[in-house]
């Protein structure tokens, strides 16, 4: 979704060769550094691949910097990741799964054994090993592409089930805190520093109409009505790496936001980000639709592989939490198109705004389609 998997402030510039060498210089690797590449795409961390030389052939990495203006304290975003990937690689070898080293994200340590080094200016670098053989979709086209995307989801909290103490840091407090969502919005529009509000009238209205279901999921979890759990907070398809050859979903990536939360998070970010066949940018939104393919595929996927963890009232609010996380993303591109394109890179005039509209428009389509949705997961 929109978060740190997807939120586009400024990369930070690009390291030089040599400082980067003396970065690398402090990891545990075996072999001569022989080429190292930017890597786009990614709008919060900046990114290298490396390749390094080693006995039998070459091996490639990718070395990134956190990039703390989103991450205020790094080591704990590490502290998180370091004990999420060990667990998974744990449970997976328990289950005797194959090619465990290509279904979850491997650290490389340094020489002191840490999962991250912290270089003369306070930046902090990790090196993951690179998993070759796979991509990821930047947009779901295919039933099939949703089935195999929500399974790697729905198999993520699966193996985290069991995930033991301590609570994991939370490294964004309230990322998916709706109301502080509405709040800044409710900011944004009477500040309206850049005259935009009444551009973006009718928007306004239809967040605000709906601003009484915006603490849904919260009080869900005061209740006690859904348990805490660990998930991973930016269920989107380009967050799974799938296999050239036989499309599986093999590793859930972007692990940085992973942290305590609910399952509702990660469900409703999946219908948001994988169910309207179109970008998230689109700029005529008349054609954003959920389609109930896409939508059937993602609930198979999902709960043949979440299913037999989730509680019955986990799997009731299932479609509401698709409605809200849609209508949460539609606030916060609102709110930043207000604020003058902050914090979400543009690359036209009304970027954000029409951001906006695809999340709205797509509200829309799933109260429309709500009793549908329902019914089908109610038989699944």
């Amino acid at each position: 979704m929109g978060g740190p998997g997807e939120v586009s402030r400024e990369a930070v510039g690009l390291t030089g060769r040599a400082a980067i060498e003396a970065v690398v210089g402090h990891f545990a690797l075996s072999g001569e550094l022989l080429a190292v590449e930017p890597c786009e795409g990614g709008h919060i961390n900046e990114s290298h691949l490396l390749t390094c030389r080693r006995s039998g052939g070459t091996v490639r990495l990718l070395l990134q910097r956190i990039n703390d203006a989103v991450f205020s304290s790094p080591s704990l975003v590490m502290e998180n990741i370091e004990r999420v990937t060990a667990h998974l690689a744990q449970r997976l070898h328990a289950q005797g799964a194959a090619d465990v080293d290509r279904r979850v994200l491997t650290l490389v340590p340094t020489d002191e054994g840490r999962p991250f080094h912290c270089d003369d200016a306070g930046s902090c670098w990790r090196i993951y090993r690179f998993i070759e053989g796979t991509h990821a979709r930047q947009i779901v086209e295919t039933p099939g592409q949703a089935e195999a995307a929500a399974r790697a989801f729905g198999a993520f909290q699966r193996l985290l089930a069991d995930f033991p103490g301590p609570r994991l840091h939370e490294t964004i407090p309230g990322f998916h805190d709706t109301p502080k969502r509405f709040a800044a919005l409710e900011r944004a529009v009477e500040t309206d520093r850049l005259n935009r509000a009444a551009e973006a009238s009718a928007e306004i209205e239809f967040a605000f109409s709906r601003r009484s279901m915006a603490s849904a999921l919260l009080d869900l979890q005061g209740s006690g009505e859904i348990p805490e759990r660990v998930v991973h907070n930016d269920a989107k398809v380009s967050n799974v790496l799938l296999d050239d050859s036989s499309g599986e979903a093999l590793c859930v990536t972007d692990l940085d936001t992973v942290m305590p939360g609910t399952v509702l998070y990660d469900f409703g970010d999946m219908v948001r980000s994988m169910t309207s066949g179109a970008a998230e940018d689109e700029p005529n939104p008349s054609g954003v639709a959920l389609r109930m393919p896409l939508f059937e595929a993602l609930v198979r996927g999902y709960l043949d592989a979440a299913g037999p963890f989730l509680t019955a009232a986990e799997r009731r609010h299932l479609v509401p939490a698709g409605k809200l996380i849609t209508l949460e993303q539609g606030v916060r591109f609102l709110t930043d198109f207000l604020d003058g394109d902050t914090y979400y890179k543009t690359n036209r005039p009304g970027h954000n705004l029409d951001r906006c509209r695809t999340q709205l428009k797509l509200v829309e389509s799933i109260v429309r389609r709500e009793a549908r949705m329902r019914e089908f997961i109610e038989r699944y």
